[in-house]
């Protein structure tokens, strides 16, 4: 018998704005032939970075002096975040993250001092506001997306009109967690967006030494999802392939995984010293890809940003992350009370008197386990000789 050709694919790239802020004018359209984000959504989408670029030197000053416990970063990314967030549809689609998304969530309704409170180790910064259809901060690599997954098919069992994102890094295609929820994601035809923001690192494991595949986004052919690359630092790409795959999820189109090509400027967290694993002229190299410093070339280009309005779009960023981090550093201590009443949507009577009377109630006070005193008194564990 002839060998014939089982299969064949390709990956695209999607790239729009490239790092001098030239832009695709072809590409940067809508297919009604509108642009396909508008002057006023770009300085919009510009400010939020400038915002959240201060959010992390804040929290990168407060880690340092011992008012939060540890902290990520995300400066460098802020792309990825904001272009696919501003994709989806606040209170209607599920954004399910990992831990390098703040301007996504912030954008869909997360307070901005959550995020301080969570990095300060109160899990109070992990309540999601009523109505917000974000999922808490995920810190164990990979596990969300298994939530991602049993979301968006709860969404399409109930015919909602409803489409999952969940974000992950390169170091997260490399876990299990990844490969069973992209099988039962494209087997059950979820609703899924799989943002994969490819910052070249797994922490200190690069890229090329923990895959051996050229792209992240080919291993989403093996399960059938449709599968594209694009630049990360260009906000046009990320936006217009998140905002594709948003409607072809609504359609019925399947699961689509998205390998947005990134780079985190700073340490992995602030446990971190990347000095001892990255080349300066590596970070020197992808300073010059700043998604901050492309989309403000783009705009000054065009007349609609200066030197004046930056100033003046800091002042304001400084302003409002002061006051957000002074009311997340003064919030009131948590009182017992908050281990038990977010537990479970019901308490259970058990828990409410462990928590009114912060007595333990339960078998672990009798070693003798009251429970198997009753069936012996009833003769169920009687000697049968």
């Amino acid at each position: 018998m002839p060998v014939r050709t089982a299969y064949t694919a390709n990956i695209e790239y999607l790239s729009i704005l490239d790092e001098h802020g030239q832009l695709d004018e072809k590409l940067a359209k809508s297919p009604d032939g509108s642009p396909l984000l508008t002057s006023e959504q770009v300085l919009h989408l510009y400010e939020q970075m400038v915002e959240c670029r201060q959010l992390d030197e804040v929290a990168f000053k407060l880690q340092r002096s011992g008012r939060l416990y540890t902290y990520p970063q995300n400066k460098g990314q802020e792309a990825c975040a904001l272009g696919s967030g501003f994709a989806m549809r606040k209170g209607t689609d599920w954004l399910v993250p990992c831990y390098r998304e703040n301007a996504a969530l912030f954008m869909h309704g997360m307070p901005m001092g959550n995020v301080l409170l969570f990095w300060a180790g109160d899990e109070r910064g992990s309540i999601i506001p009523p109505g917000v259809k974000i999922t808490p901060i995920a810190i164990p690599i990979g596990t969300q997306m298994l939530h991602a997954t049993g979301i968006a098919w709860a969404q399409k069992l109930q015919k909602n009109d409803s489409v999952v994102i969940t974000y992950f890094g390169d170091g997260a295609t490399s876990e299990g967690d990844f490969h069973e929820a992209m099988n039962f994601a494209t087997v059950f035809n979820v609703p899924a967006i799989f943002f994969c923001q490819n910052n070249q690192w797994a922490i200190s494991v690069p890229r090329d030494q923990q895959m051996a595949s050229e792209t992240v986004a080919q291993k989403g052919l093996a399960y059938g999802a449709n599968c594209i690359q694009v630049d990360g630092n260009d906000i046009f790409a990320v936006y217009k392939a998140t905002m594709d795959a948003r409607e072809r999820a609504r359609q019925g189109g399947g699961v689509t995984l998205i390998e947005a090509i990134t780079y985190r400027l700073g340490d992995h967290t602030t446990a971190d010293d990347a000095r001892r694993y990255r080349s300066a002229e590596e970070v020197e190299s992808w300073k010059n890809k700043d998604p901050m410093i492309r989309t403000r070339k783009y705009l000054e280009a065009r007349g609609l940003w200066d030197e004046t309005k930056q100033k003046s779009a800091e002042e304001r960023a400084e302003a409002r992350i002061k006051q957000i981090a002074d009311e997340a550093l003064n919030y009131p201590a948590p009182s017992t009370d908050e281990m038990f009443n977010h537990l479970y949507a019901e308490i259970p009577e058990e828990l409410r008197r462990q928590r009114d009377t912060l007595r333990t109630n339960s078998l672990s006070m009798n070693p003798e386990q009251a429970g198997l005193q009753g069936q012996m008194a009833n003769g169920k564990f009687a000697n049968s000789k």
